[in-house]
């Protein structure tokens, strides 16, 4: 009597006739890919959410420099594309696709949630909140990497044989998800970051506690189809077996290094005592990609930094469109825009054209195009970096002071200071200052003696100055006799596109002021100042305490990158607050539309670069070897993020010149490729494909397939593991 077939026996053999699976809305469509497509755009959209608003995070909240919040930023995203080669290899040797995407979700949650708890300023010290925020991140990483490689090869699972042109339009629409969810999350959350006002500051909790509400929505939607998913069981992971191939002939090539022994054609023939020679000949094929693949990671460096570099680069930049402004984290909006409308440009446009014009641009020559604009996109960075620096001023150096006059008398006042630059200058009341004048000094401690001329009658004004630092002498009069008094200034440029202010109280008594619900406290009577405090650029209201009386103040727009002295006073007979603001250092001038050109030449770069590269590599992998050159072109983005974090730790160049290091660095790392490319010759995978009699001959390729109960068929079967890179 023949034995009857088990449960697992029946589903994994494909001459058994198997239950229809439902259909999508009466279509041959697999109902399951809705749950797979679902979870992809939440997920998406909670990683990319994250990257978005991830650097400014580091540097406004953790108060990190530029070169430590860069640092870090690469640091995540290198380790993000490491995991998805470990999710691949638990996948397919351990728990199976399904089991490996629901516990690795879980943990990409925990991370999400540990992250926005850090994120919650009453939650411990500055220590506890790095300790948590980077645990947290560790576990984003260790869950959106290990869980790339799985959601999109379970969606290709759930298709039948014959079902080509339906898989091939599911991934469309699975690449259509990612960019969408790429696109509103980078629209999205710096908007609840920096619109959204929490314990008394921007709301990094709130942007992070959503993104972990939408990975919930993705994990609890993926499970809602459990019951639908055709799930196969883990059938030994193909990397695993190629890595053991190619440590075997190094092996057998070490033992056998003395000229007794005949040489081989090739390196890897050493495998020939254990493996078959068509699986030799697929992993040759496989290590002469990985070969054309070593000089890739400085193209992943300079692509990258639009999230880390640029977004900084836009912080010290003028983001006002008129009707509306763009936050510094949102300009990465411009890529995921320009992917969706150069995609078909160049697809239907420009290659068609090259074509007719007898260019013959192949693949290769496509990427290496694709290098040099990203290069030529740094040179643009670099030019825009210069001009936002020209407009800084530099702040005072050593022997060096910088001084500004404020004349709050009712007639002009002449300085004169013998021996400087700068002198005499007049001041007319209530006259804004152009600049700083550069006073130079002899010691660390300088007092000047200033000549004053006033109403017709001469006085002088002593102060003490010291190196390093800027000030504001302001002018008042007491009675018939001018005074003077010392106030210092606020020497650097807000950063991040913040501004600064502070408050002067020219009124008899204490005055309290509250600003935005920023409590400035209280600023002592006859010309007693506040502490500077910065907050995000606006229009802003408060109010004005004087006892028991409240006055509005109303003190209109603080731009970008501004720092502002609010001189005060009260009109008791008017029931009003006088209010003077003036512009110590100069808000942002250069606008960040600067910085699309950059975006431009990058995105173009990235479609004839990343696109062409995936389709290049997946057309030179032997079909049963595709997955392996996948874990290769995600380690490449990787390793790309380990050349910014040795870069960034480097710190020894301005930021322009360290943009024009990249392009420089890209461009003979371009050359080299071009040359690689020269000598590579295209061969066709489909020539290597093995008879169905042969195909058992890969039991030998890793330890699952040792189980002689495995079926041919089994073996033969092959699914498509996508993963889109970039995006």
């Amino acid at each position: 009597m023949a034995k009857k077939k088990t449960e697992d026996e029946t589903e994994n053999d494909p001459c058994f006739p198997k239950k229809q699976s439902p259909r999508l809305c009466g279509t041959t469509y697999p109902l399951s890919i809705i749950f797979v497509v679902v979870n992809e755009f939440c997920e998406r959209f909670s990683f990319y959410g994250m990257k978005a608003v991830l650097t400014l995070y580091f540097a406004n909240f953790l108060h990190w420099d530029d070169d430590q919040s860069t640092t870090i930023y690469h640091a995540f995203s290198g380790l993000a594309f490491f995991t998805p080669v470990l999710g691949a290899l638990i996948a397919d040797s351990w728990l199976g696709k399904f089991k490996t995407i629901v516990v690795l979700s879980i943990v990409y949650i925990i991370g999400h949630v540990v992250t926005a708890i850090g994120a919650i300023p009453p939650v411990g010290n500055h220590t506890v909140h790095v300790v948590l925020s980077m645990f947290g991140i560790i576990l984003i990483a260790l869950g959106a990497g290990g869980i790339k490689p799985c959601v999109a090869a379970i969606g290709g699972d759930q298709f039948e044989e014959g079902q080509n042109v339906q898989r091939r339009r599911f991934f469309s629409f699975f690449y259509l998800c990612i960019n969408a969810g790429s696109l509103l999350s980078t629209i999205v959350t710096p908007i609840l970051r920096a619109d959204v006002k929490c314990f008394g500051g921007e709301c990094y909790a709130l942007a992070f506690g959503v993104l972990a509400a939408l990975m919930v929505v993705a994990t609890a939607v993926f499970l809602s189809g459990s019951g639908l998913y055709k799930n196969l069981p883990p059938q030994g992971n193909i990397l695993v077996g190629v890595s053991r191939c190619i440590g075997f002939a190094i092996g057998n090539r070490w033992k056998h290094r003395s000229s007794a022994y005949a040489k081989r054609e090739h390196w890897l023939d050493w495998a020939t005592e254990k493996y078959p020679e068509h699986v030799i000949k697929e992993i040759k094929m496989v290590t002469r990609v990985l070969f054309l693949y070593l000089p890739l990671p400085m193209y992943w460096a300079l692509f990258d930094q639009m999230g880390s570099r640029w977004t900084l680069q836009a912080t010290a930049m003028n983001a006002n469109f008129g009707g509306f402004i763009i936050q510094p984290d949102q300009m990465q909006t411009i890529n995921a825009i320009l992917i969706l409308a150069f995609v078909p440009i160049f697809d239907m446009g420009i290659y068609p054209l090259f074509a007719k014009c007898k260019i013959k641009l192949t693949p290769l020559r496509r990427m290496t195009v694709g290098m040099l604009l990203a290069s030529m996109a740094f040179i643009a960075a670099a030019v825009v970096e210069l001009q936002v620096q020209s407009t800084l001023v530099p702040e005072p150096r050593v022997k060096e002071s910088y001084v500004q006059f404020l004349n709050l008398a009712d007639t002009n006042i002449s300085i004169s200071l013998q021996g400087q630059d700068g002198f005499p200058t007049t001041m007319a009341p209530s006259q804004d200052p152009d600049n700083y004048i550069k006073l130079q000094l002899d010691s660390n401690n300088h007092s000047f003696v200033f000549d004053l001329t006033y109403e017709g009658r001469n006085t002088k004004c002593q102060q003490t100055l010291s190196e390093a630092n800027a000030y504001s002498i302001l002018f008042y009069k007491e009675s018939t006799i001018l005074r003077c008094t010392l106030l210092e200034d606020e020497k650097s440029k807000p950063q991040k596109g913040k501004a600064t202010l502070r408050f002067v109280n020219v009124y008899g008594r204490d005055l309290n002021f509250t600003l935005g619900g920023e409590e400035f406290g209280t600023v002592e009577a006859n010309y007693g100042s506040s502490k500077y405090k910065v907050v995000t650029r606006g229009h802003y209201q408060g109010m004005c305490e004087d006892g028991s009386i409240e006055y509005p103040v109303d003190l209109g727009l603080l731009d970008f990158g501004a720092a502002y002295t609010i001189i005060t006073d009260v009109v008791p007979e008017e029931g009003r607050l006088k209010i003077w603001k003036t512009e110590d250092i100069r808000a942002n001038t250069i606008h960040i539309a600067w910085q699309i050109p950059q975006y431009v030449l990058m995105s173009a770069g990235e479609v004839m670069f990343s696109l062409t590269g995936m389709e290049f590599s997946y057309s030179q992998a032997p079909i049963n070897m595709k997955a392996v050159l996948q874990s290769g072109w995600l380690l490449t983005v990787a390793f790309g993020n380990i050349i910014v974090v040795i870069v960034a730790k480097s710190s020894f160049l301005e930021q322009w010149e360290e943009f024009v290091l990249f392009a420089c660095l890209l461009v003979a790392v371009c050359i080299i490729f071009s040359i690689m490319a020269y000598h590579y010759t295209c061969v066709d995978s489909g020539e290597l494909a093995k008879p169905a009699k042969d195909a058992e001959e890969e039991i030998a390729l890793s330890p699952p397939y040792a189980d002689k109960s495995l079926k041919s068929s089994q073996v033969k079967r092959v699914y498509c593991h996508v993963s889109q890179i970039g995006q």
